[in-house]
């Protein structure tokens, strides 16, 4: 690469989409990126003459007469916001008006004055009916529509605007839909909680009332998320909010929509108007409190709520108890084929979800992917909460990047209208028009990938899923039921398969007072690595950390589970495997007092075992030469036998059975390929992420099994294996033994 020319470097910059990493390799590549000429050429190259005149000189970053003969033409674009009228003469002149720039035309129309113009919702509606008639290309987009829409307040002559622009016709889609399609993607943010998007939403709501189920749920928690709603309210002040709204009467499907949003955490209020209001007894709170509390469970950032509804009502405790094994069991014939990969990496665990992290894009994103539950039973949710749960940040990512085109629409006004989809008239977000505005102004240049990096913190945070300080059901119900309790073994399996960091790793020994005792543990089984196996997905690094640690082995939570059932009713418990402090403490002891049923004494050291004796022995200390190879034939016997019941040695066996099985399976699907591929084509497939991380994690067990054996019986202890199975499937056989015996025989000729 140091070799090459600077004409072939450039070739390779002109490439990549981000040349930030290739420019970091060198100092040489660096300085040449740094050069003006190649900085210019690659923009160009990459986002076209118009974008770049845009980008440069529309900001006022850069100004020359040697560069640019003519320096209106750069500003244009703004200069059409004000006059619109310029466009003809303008055209007449070779100047071509670019798609790409139509939101920004329209931004500059609708922007709030410093000063407020009494004539200015008229001047707004002239300027845009001016700029669609003369160039068909030119239309509001939905996009800028919501943005004046989340103004509503603050910019009410901008607003008024497009209501009369909606009236006569001029627009291109109903704004009816915009508002409703705008007001239910806030169900699930966390902006609803704000005073300002509160207001808006109900001015909207007042212009524009919808029979929308979301839509009316939204208008719900407007008032039953206030901050008067926060302190005690009364029935009667909460019945007054709603009549203003016109969302009465409320019914028991509404109240439960309420209680499950997740920015609901104080149920009392709402439950005293659905006493009083509602109409709801005794029977039917307690019913209400059931339903509200078994899917609370589902939803993973409602532990607070969760917490209170458990401390208020004890019996809600055994209700839990009862259906999470019933309900949310995982067993492996649940679980889509492994032949599927669509499918497995489309499942998603119903409990413990990540709602901070998302990793399955395959089941966030397509369409036909289905999300298994479990078995558990759907409560009806209001049509359109589900399609509402899109990020609108991503949603503006690619929304930059589809402007990054170089696409134009050719379409009359009137087709448009008529068979454009809704995607070419733009996508609806939360952003406001100033934020966009300010956004235009002052983002560098290329952004489509790094847009998240120039919204405030306010603008970010709003659109989250969660509340600011969100606790998670899974750590709530380690807390409350125990680590050991059969509640939290389905959630641990459930956040095992979701991979959902929050829960795992502090269910695995950190945070607790004593990390290596079995009482501050949960206990991981190999049905969990079975399951990642079945789904081809990695397993948490805090499984493996625990199997070095100690972890006791279970094939499954029902062998631990009845371990504690009988311990607990004080039947005696067949242990299956050692725990490492025990296997030390009994090898150092003798073997004769290792019988005895009770080691409570300290066994006593023989004299004759550590002083070592010179003599020659004769023919009377055979006896004793004999006695004492016996005993050393008896610890060898019991060392070996200790090595094989370990937990760690269980552990590296049976997941040293399951690595066999990815491997064969590997093998035959390789074999499949190359069978149906070109003869000479090399057939490379890669491995699942289950294979290779239990391949890199297995090796290190083995090393940890190696360094306590050595620890254990010095360090020439044989670097035997004994976590290999019986089956001649599962043992690795590797080329070296072969080529010594070839070298030998040569040898030997």
């Amino acid at each position: 690469m140091d070799r090459l020319c600077d004409e072939i470097l450039q070739l390779i910059l002109v490439e990549l989409d981000d040349p930030t990493t290739f420019t970091l390799v060198s100092k040489r590549f660096y300085q040449f990126s740094q050069d003006p000429y190649v900085r210019a050429t690659y923009f160009l190259t990459r986002h076209g003459t118009m974008q770049a005149f845009f980008w440069a000189f529309g900001r006022g970053k850069l100004m020359s007469k040697e560069v640019i003969d003519d320096p209106i033409m750069v500003s244009f674009p703004l200069a059409l916001a004000i006059e619109p009228r310029l466009l003809p003469y303008a055209e007449a002149n070779g100047f071509h008006m670019d798609s790409k720039y139509r939101d920004f035309v329209f931004r500059k129309m609708f922007e709030r004055p410093n000063l407020n113009s009494e004539n200015r919702t008229d001047e707004i509606v002239r300027n845009v009916r001016e700029l669609c008639r003369l160039d068909s290309k030119m239309f509001l987009s939905r996009t800028v529509a919501a943005e004046v829409c989340m103004e509503a307040r603050a910019n009410e002559g901008a607003y008024t605007a497009l209501k009369q622009l909606d009236k006569s016709g001029d627009l291109l889609f109903e704004l009816s839909d915009v508002v409703r399609e705008l007001t239910k993607m806030f169900v699930n943010t966390r902006c609803i909680t704000s005073v300002y998007t509160i207001n808006v939403l109900r001015q909207l709501w007042a212009d524009y009332p919808s029979d929308d189920p979301t839509v009316r749920l939204v208008m719900l928690l407007t008032v039953f998320l206030s901050d008067n709603c926060l302190a005690h309210t009364t029935p009667a002040t909460l019945k007054t909010k709603l009549d203003a709204l016109g969302l009465t009467p409320l019914s028991r499907k509404d109240i439960y929509d309420v209680l499950i949003n997740p920015f609901v955490e104080r149920y009392t209020p709402i439950m005293e108007y659905a006493k009083v209001e509602v109409g709801l007894d005794s029977r039917g709170i307690k019913s209400l409190l059931e339903d509200v509390t078994l899917k609370c469970l589902e939803i993973n950032c409602k532990g607070k709520m969760l917490k209170k509804l458990v401390n208020d009502h004890e019996w809600l405790k055994d209700t839990i108890a009862t259906v999470v094994p019933e309900r949310y069991q995982i067993r492996l014939e649940d679980l889509p084929p492994a032949g599927d990969e669509k499918a497995c990496a489309a499942y998603e665990a119903t409990l413990c979800r990540d709602f901070v992290v998302t990793r399955y894009p395959l089941g966030r994103w397509s369409s036909g992917a289905s999300r298994h539950r479990a078995a558990a039973s759907q409560a009806e949710v209001p049509s359109g909460v589900v399609q509402a749960t899109i990020a609108p940040l991503d949603a503006d990512m690619d929304d930059e990047e589809s402007q990054d085109g170089d696409g134009t629409r050719d379409h009359s006004r009137a087709d448009e209208a008529s068979d454009a989809p809704d995607l070419d008239l733009g996508r609806i977000g939360q952003d406001t028009l100033t934020t966009m505005i300010q956004y235009d102004e002052l983002a560098p240049t290329r952004t489509g990938r790094r847009r998240y990096h120039h919204y405030g913190s306010s603008d970010s945070t709003g659109k989250l899923s969660y509340p600011a300080d969100a606790m998670q059901v899974g750590r709530w119900i380690r807390t409350f039921f125990g680590n050991r309790s059969p509640v939290t073994a389905i959630f641990v399996l459930h956040a095992v398969i979701n991979d959902n960091v929050v829960v795992l790793q502090p269910d695995y020994g950190y945070g607790d007072p004593d990390p290596f005792s079995s009482q501050y543990r949960v206990p991981i089984t190999l049905k969990h690595f079975k399951i990642l196996q079945r789904l081809g997905r990695a397993p948490n690094w805090s499984l493996y950390h625990e199997i070095q640690q100690g972890a006791e082995f279970y094939f499954t939570e029902e062998d631990h589970i009845a371990q504690d059932k009988m311990k607990s009713s004080g039947k005696k418990v067949k242990v299956k495997s050692e725990s490492p402090s025990s296997f030390i403490a009994s090898t150092s002891s003798s073997p004769s007092k290792a019988h005895s049923p009770r080691g409570r004494k300290r066994p006593r050291r023989s004299a004759a075992a550590s002083v070592k004796s010179y003599v020659v022995p004769d023919s009377d200390d055979e006896a004793i030469a004999e006695q004492d190879a016996t005993i050393s034939r008896a610890l060898k016997v019991q060392a070996k036998k200790k090595k094989v019941e370990s937990n760690l040695q269980q552990w590296i066996k049976h997941l040293s059975i399951i690595l066999g099985e990815e491997k064969k399976k590997y093998k035959e699907q390789k074999k499949r390929l190359e069978r149906a591929a070109a003869p000479g084509t090399k057939v490379r497939l890669p491995k699942n992420e289950f294979h290779k991380s239990l391949t890199n994690n297995l090796r290190d067990l083995r090393k940890v099994d190696l360094e306590k054996r050595r620890h254990l019986y010095g360090p020439d202890v044989p670097d035997e294996d004994y976590s290999e199975g019986d089956d001649d499937e599962y043992q690795e056989k590797g080329p070296r033994g072969k080529k010594r015996r070839v070298s030998y025989r040569e040898d030997e000729e």
